[in-house]
């Protein structure tokens, strides 16, 4: 029988969470000083809320690249706590924001937007940045009650910009949260703007990036605010954008050596898969990708072929997709991307050992990638083998302990591999990581009738006791 796994990387902090707090975060006490230990515990707690209400990009190669992305930036930053947590949100609009504790988030619009990774990265280096100053906390003298108080209006206004778009109530919410973390003047968010823009750009450089990107990406931000009129994307409700701060960038920029940087190709191609998920009807998105291909040129025509190759797949036509995709992986034959969309296509025609063979050996090139074990699985669990698949992503699982998408479709999969006893343990922990304890317990409950020893019964109490603890610091209990 699996264990399951009790999340010590990013979890076990909550286990010394104190008493009951009727506001859904933690209670440290008014007026202590916080420490990056207890940010770390509300952010944790702040992240299960906001699984909970916001929408979530499940696309395991987006996330791979996104987190690679900023792990690259925080081992040049100056953060003391790299115990980093990444959640994609399902939104075209422009935004990306760092949670006290080393929550980060990227809308999808964002990747739309930028031209290149740097772009990006100059987004994501900039609320490292935040987080590496710990602006939140200076803002608010340390006090640990109005942060969360702060905290909260941040989750409210962040789903709803998540949820909404741009609406009126998601920038409402945006503004009046951020006003609650400042508690100060307009002149104090802009010392903050400016201190995350300045270390935000050395970790640029440091991490090998182009130090013109921020100037690049402001320009675009502010080229797309236009389009909003009243309304402009939220990144620059939080970040007030001025003619001055873009001169200051380029400015910054401009004091660096200059050298050659290589953008790269992987960045148009998941722009591609970004602009896939907005678009619902398979005929539509065929149809778009082939405008695309045919008006764009270089690293864009590339990704625009990429992305009618994924978009004939979901149509169904996977004797053009392959035809497309050949010489595409015959230029590049390492590429990840590439890769699985050819075992896509032979997934789609049921072509079942070929898509399992191929995956097979991009593990054994890259074992524990997670894209590429997520797409064996599927196929598993396409060809009715559902017993490698539970086995597959019950040890993924272990590298993978915080990932709530994972522990659902591994739920899922035990179902149909008659794996009862796993199934509750592993909603318990989809449960625990979306911050709904009583249905975690109840998992837990109904997994102790089926444990088939003592020494399970006594780990299956300790996690019930553990999901009790969480519980009653979110105020659930």
């Amino acid at each position: 029988m699996r264990k399951l796994l009790l999340s010590i990387t990013a979890f076990a902090a909550l286990v010394a969470l104190p008493a009951q707090s009727q506001d859904g975060l933690p209670d440290f006490g008014e007026g202590n000083a916080v420490s990056l230990n207890q940010e770390y515990m509300l952010g944790r707690a702040w992240l299960m809320q906001f699984r909970r209400q916001a929408p979530l990009l499940a696309d395991p190669l987006l996330q791979d690249y996104i987190e690679e992305l900023i792990f690259r930036l925080a081992q040049t930053s100056q953060l003391r706590e790299r115990r980093l947590e990444v959640v994609m949100v399902d939104n075209a609009t422009i935004n990306a924001f760092a949670v006290p504790g080393g929550v980060v988030g990227v809308h999808g619009g964002l990747l739309l937007a930028a031209e290149n990774e740097a772009q990006v990265a100059s987004v994501l280096g900039h609320e490292l940045a935040h987080l590496s100053q710990r602006h939140f906390s200076r803002s608010r003298e340390n006090a640990a009650v109005t942060q969360k108080k702060a905290l909260l209006g941040m989750l409210g206004g962040l789903v709803a910009a998540a949820a909404g778009g741009g609406s009126d109530v998601g920038v409402a919410a945006v503004a009046g949260s951020q006003a609650a973390a400042q508690g100060e003047s307009l002149r104090y968010s802009r010392q903050h703007e400016q201190e995350a823009d300045r270390v935000g750009m050395q970790n640029l450089v440091a991490a090998g990036y182009d130090p013109n990107a921020t100037a690049g990406m402001f320009e675009v931000m502010q080229a797309e605010s236009r389009k909003y009129g009243s309304r402009p994307p939220e990144f620059l409700l939080t970040h007030p954008l001025t003619e001055r701060r873009i001169a200051d960038a380029r400015n910054r920029a401009g004091q660096y050596p200059r050298r050659m940087y290589q953008d790269n190709p992987d960045f148009h191609l998941m722009r591609a898969r970004v602009a896939l998920t907005q678009i619902e009807d398979p005929a539509e998105a065929v149809a778009h990708f082939r405008k695309q291909r045919k008006e764009s040129h270089g690293a864009e025509a590339v990704a625009a072929q990429y992305g009618l190759v994924l978009a004939l797949t979901r149509n169904g036509e996977t004797a053009e997709a392959r035809t497309l995709l050949k010489p595409m992986r015959e230029f590049k034959p390492s590429s990840i991307p590439y890769g699985l969309a050819g075992a896509d296509i032979a997934l789609q025609e049921e072509r079942f050992e070929d898509a399992v063979a191929t995956l097979q050996r991009g593990l054994e090139l890259v074992p524990g990638n997670h894209p590429i074990t997520i797409q064996l699985a599927k196929t598993y669990f396409k060809a009715g083998r559902y017993t490698e698949a539970d086995e597959l992503l019950t040890a993924h699982a272990e590298v993978k302990p915080t990932n709530a998408i994972l522990w659902y479709w591994l739920a899922e999969v035990q179902g149909l591999a008659g794996n009862v006893y796993g199934v509750h343990q592993s909603r318990a922990q989809y449960y625990f990581l979306n911050g709904a304890m009583p249905p975690a317990l109840e998992q837990i409950d109904l997994a102790l009738k089926l444990a088939p020893n003592d020494v399970e019964v006594e780990r299956l109490n300790q996690r019930r006791g553990f999901f009790i603890q969480v519980g009653h610091a979110l105020g659930q209990f």
